[in-house]
């Protein structure tokens, strides 16, 4: 099987079987791509997220894209995100017709109210496998501590978020040795 082939029919199992969108996405791409097939490591995922944070686009897409080109240039950039986007693109255009006829459906309320904690526990464990790996010392706990209150308190764009942690980690790693 190509390389090519390969990365397309990954990300279309991603594309296919996560729902909630972004973070709910996260344990499921992480499996595929950094266990399953070693196309990059844990850290190089953590910071697809962080990249996929400022850059438009969702997280899902722009992994898809990232991990590609890393694997296989322009076109597995190419095969990855054709390969993330078809299942949802397919399965809208079908639904499409559908949507209205069962909108108000109890069967389809009830299925939604049963993904929702599901959504929420992939979520956590994102959370707890990403704060594994990112808080190994007491300068990233200390910026984990500040921008969650700044986050808290103020509800900060997520933009200024990066960026005040891009300052906080320049201060706490190069210009303050421990």
């Amino acid at each position: 099987m190509s390389i090519l082939f390969e990365i397309f029919l990954s990300f279309l199992k991603i594309g296919a079987f996560s729902f909630g969108g972004g973070y709910a996405m996260l344990p499921l791409i992480e499996r595929e791509i950094v266990t399953n097939h070693n196309w990059i490591t844990f850290k190089e995922f953590i910071d697809i997220i962080g990249i996929s944070q400022m850059t438009p686009g969702p997280i899902a897409i722009n992994s898809a894209t990232f991990v590609g080109f890393k694997v296989s240039g322009v076109l597995g950039s190419i095969a990855g995100t054709l390969g993330v986007v078809s299942f949802s693109f397919i399965l809208v255009s079908i639904a499409n017709h559908y949507i209205l006829k069962f909108k108000e459906s109890h069967i389809m309320k009830a299925a939604l109210a049963g993904m929702r904690p599901a959504l929420i526990g992939l979520i956590i464990s994102v959370f707890l496998s990403l704060g594994r790996e990112s808080y190994k010392d007491i300068k990233s706990i200390v910026i984990g501590i500040i921008v969650f209150s700044l986050l808290l308190i103020n509800k900060i764009h997520a933009i200024l978020i990066i960026i005040i942690s891009g300052i906080l980690g320049i201060i706490f790693y190069a210009l303050i040795p421990m």
